[in-house]
């Protein structure tokens, strides 16, 4: 590995959690976690750089590890589905391209145990602000360190425009002062994604076959049955589809309805319909945002709201779940909103619902009802009705613990948006 980290991904884009030593040969290995894609992918990039920069050139190869069961069967039918699809056309594109990729179905425990068999020389792992992400890459990384502390380990933020740790160092308080701090580095990251450096061939332990069909069988016996939809195919190919498509692609054919229709829950065609595929990082958001500048010209005013909701609104939600450990309880919600709700948890409810009246969609409110039905049948809910469901929950609980508990189950279950 050279002591000089190389240049085409920003540097503050990685993180260096161990520096490794300056005189180790071996395969840098990819753990794919967050962004399940080939192309445009800062970590993936980042790990061929490293590879191609080693004396002499050092292979490359991807992990992806799924989750022990308990915690993968947080996810239900649909979720895992379209995962599981999107990581088996993910696999067969790796493999025509001479990356070998290494499934783990133990979980983030095997990596260890891989990454010593093939004497790797770097780990490189992509982010997420996730509890039980951060969680399992620092036990990897404190596993590994034990008996291979040259080894050198990296984070790659790869899913956000501007790294989540460069955006801000501090937990934001809204979208107007997240706002300004990435306007200001914005066109320091928001740069077309260089050519992949050639590493060397694959010459060592094989991946382990994968029997995918029993594979999916297997997982969708033990989770729930959420039914999958069929409006989105999973894949790069198909994320690529909706967004640059001649026949309904977002920006080739529905762009110049987004800033005038993108709030009307009567026109959901004016959305981009992208989310399932940010969500499990089947396709890039820089690249979304690229490819949305340079068609600003025809429709200035709606290209300008996009970026806003996905770079501006969307990492923050990445700025809170990494500042904020509490992010999925009320103890990390501002002070004056936990306030608030203590203040008013005894008023006087007009309807009380159970969890299961609310998860079929059985209250007084035709509208909410309406909104919760589409979540349940087509994975997603139109953007301007959310807040709309997630008030209502509140007004229909008892505790504001119980409303944020549903909220949580319900949207979990069946969604697949970021």
């Amino acid at each position: 590995m050279p002591p000089a980290i190389p240049s085409l991904v920003h540097p503050s884009r990685v993180r260096i959690l161990h520096p490794g030593g300056s005189h180790i040969h071996g395969p840098v290995v990819y753990w794919m976690l967050r962004d399940q894609r080939l192309a445009d992918n800062w970590a993936l990039l980042h790990a061929a750089e490293l590879a191609a920069a080693s004396t002499p050139a050092a292979p490359l190869a991807i992990a992806f590890t799924l989750f022990p069961r308990p915690f993968l069967l947080g996810a239900h039918l649909r979720q895992l589905g379209f995962l599981l699809r999107g990581l088996r056309r993910l696999a067969a594109d790796a493999h025509a391209r001479g990356l070998p990729f290494f499934l783990l179905e133990g979980g983030p425990a095997e990596l260890p145990s891989l990454v010593r068999r093939l004497g790797a020389s770097a780990l490189v792992a992509d982010f997420s602000p996730l509890r039980p992400v951060r969680e399992a890459l620092d036990a990897v990384v404190q596993e590994l360190l034990r008996d291979a502390a040259n080894m050198a380990v990296h984070q790659v933020d790869a899913h956000n425009v501007v790294p989540v740790w460069t955006a801000s160092g501090k937990l934001e308080y809204s979208a107007k002062t997240f706002r300004s701090k990435v306007n200001k580095v914005i066109n320091e990251y928001l740069v077309e994604y260089p050519e992949v450096p050639q590493w060397a061939p694959w010459c060592m332990e094989q991946p382990k076959s994968v029997d995918w069909d029993a594979l999916i069988n297997s997982i969708f016996s033990e989770a729930e049955n959420v039914p999958e939809i069929n409006w989105c195919e999973p894949g790069e190919s198909s994320a690529m589809e909706v967004l640059l498509g001649s026949k309904d692609g977002f920006l080739t054919k529905r762009i110049k309805n987004y800033d005038t229709g993108r709030n009307d829950p009567t026109k959901p065609h004016a959305l981009s319909c992208l989310s399932p595929y940010l969500h499990f990082g089947h396709i890039s958001a820089q690249r979304c945002a690229l490819e949305a500048k340079k068609r600003r010209h025809l429709s200035p005013k709606s290209v300008d709201t996009f970026l806003e909701e996905l770079i501006i609104r969307r990492e923050l939600a990445d700025n809170f779940c990494y500042y904020q450990p509490q992010y999925d309880s009320l103890a990390g919600a501002w002070e004056w909103a936990r306030k608030t709700l203590t203040d008013h948890t005894g008023d006087k409810r007009e309807h009380i619902y159970t969890r299961e009246q609310l998860e079929n969609a059985k209250t007084s409110d035709p509208l909410w009802n309406a909104s919760q039905l589409e979540m349940v049948h087509h994975g997603k809910m139109h953007g301007f009705m959310r807040m709309y469901w997630a008030k209502k929950i509140l007004e229909w609980t008892s505790q504001p613990e119980e409303a944020l508990s549903i909220a949580i189950y319900l949207n979990d279950k069946v969604n697949l948006e970021e």
